[in-house]
């Protein structure tokens, strides 16, 4: 038990990986408090959930046009003072959102226009942070140390949204925004305090140059290619679930923001437990098509949410499927980051992030549009169908080959 608990946790025997772990793990936890106000903030102001999806679109699409300029910075500058400027952009966001929400001005315009600049801030935080971790624990241990650093985020998954439900309860949307501004100091004093690692990238030559040394990378390997591909399609369609978790809330089960805030920590405590899973059969053979079939597990499980009247059945969909989504994204993660060097890693992580998180907003967008034709659990059945015809088809046409098996 001792040695598999160790296996489990290994990445924390790394001062320096334990230190950022702690600093994020707050700034997530003020985040996802954030995020449960702001949701339920545009949805009471506006009253139409097609704003959620707008919001979520905001903020997830300066990706599109920027991650792959911040995976060059990465490489080339100091991956360090990338991440401290993205951090202070976000928490004077997070503090002006607090202070308008508090005067009583604030408007859903303002909500989707900061949304979009936090969008901008970490697209060049973001690979500039999964370029550096790897730098903080040896190879052997990297698949630990993803897998570690996805429990992270999805605790505080579980962790923010029950926080967020209190806070706004007792005092307010304006305390859930001023307490994610607050959090940010926990994660910027870690990285000033970072001593291991390669904080500055290695990159020379101009950054046009270094962008198509990484997009070459990324093409020219046929397994890099495949995880792209599948993880867009995977965020594509699994994301939208998340989105909707306020409509589903209201308009399912007649709740208010407690019963959202739950639904969000359900799904979170679920992902804590893929992650954990992940972490301790890090070093599984075919990783991919374990990925691949957990992608379809996630989609049938999405079709039950959708299909699902009842809380408690509600309820354990929704944990199976934040596991079945972990475990899919941790190990195309880990299969990432293990293919390439430290040199060309911020522009190969910042590819596959495109593709991971680029495709979130697309998915938004279609599922906004969706959701004006049909109900919204219709628009999740309707995904999740796809998921499984896409893994399907994976494993029939591409036998023994088609799923990549770093």
């Amino acid at each position: 038990m001792r040695e598999r608990l160790t296996r489990v946790f290994k990445a924390f025997t790394y001062r320096d990986f334990s230190l950022l772990w702690a600093g994020a793990f707050t700034s997530s936890v003020g985040t996802w408090m954030q995020s449960v106000a702001q949701s339920w903030l545009v949805l009471t102001i506006s009253k139409n959930p097609q704003y959620l999806a707008w919001t979520d679109a905001l903020q997830q699409a300066p990706f599109l046009a920027l991650s792959l300029v911040g995976g060059v910075l990465a490489d080339r500058m100091d991956r360090r003072r990338i991440l401290l400027l993205s951090q202070v952009v976000q928490l004077s966001s997070a503090f002006l959102l607090a202070f308008l929400v508090y005067t009583h001005r604030i408007e859903v315009w303002v909500i989707l226009v900061l949304a979009f600049v936090v969008g901008v801030a970490t697209s060049f935080g973001g690979p500039a942070y999964q370029a550096l971790v790897p730098t903080l624990v040896d190879r052997e241990d990297l698949p630990n140390a993803v897998a570690l650093n996805s429990i992270q985020f999805n605790l505080a998954r579980v962790i923010g949204p029950v926080l967020a439900g209190a806070a706004f309860a007792t005092l307010g949307a304006a305390a859930c925004f001023g307490l994610n501004g607050l959090s940010f100091f926990a994660v910027i004093v870690a990285i000033l305090m970072l001593r291991r690692g390669a904080p500055t990238g290695a990159a020379s030559g101009s950054v046009l140059d270094n962008l198509k040394a990484g997009l070459a990378a990324s093409h020219g390997d046929r397994a890099l290619r495949g995880l792209i591909a599948l993880s867009f399609i995977g965020s594509l369609l699994a994301f939208p679930l998340l989105t909707f978790l306020p409509v589903i809330a209201k308009d399912v089960f007649r709740g208010d923001v407690k019963d959202f805030s739950i639904l969000l920590a359900i799904f979170g405590l679920g992902a804590v437990v893929g992650a954990l899973g992940t972490a301790g059969f890090g070093h599984v053979r075919r990783r991919g098509a374990v990925a691949v079939a957990m992608q379809m597990t996630l989609g049938a499980l999405m079709i039950g949410f959708g299909l699902s009247r009842t809380k408690w059945l509600s309820y354990v969909l929704l944990f199976g499927a934040g596991a079945a989504l972990m475990i899919v994204f941790a190990m195309f993660m880990t299969l990432v980051q293990t293919s390439v060097d430290d040199a060309m890693r911020g522009r190969v992580v910042s590819v596959y992030s495109l593709a991971f998180r680029g495709a979130m907003p697309l998915g938004s967008v279609l599922a906004g549009f969706l959701v004006g034709l049909m109900p919204a659990p219709w628009v999740l059945v309707g995904n999740g169908a796809l998921l499984l015809l896409v893994g399907t088809t994976v494993f029939l046409r591409n036998h023994p080959e088609g799923v990549p098996k770093l």
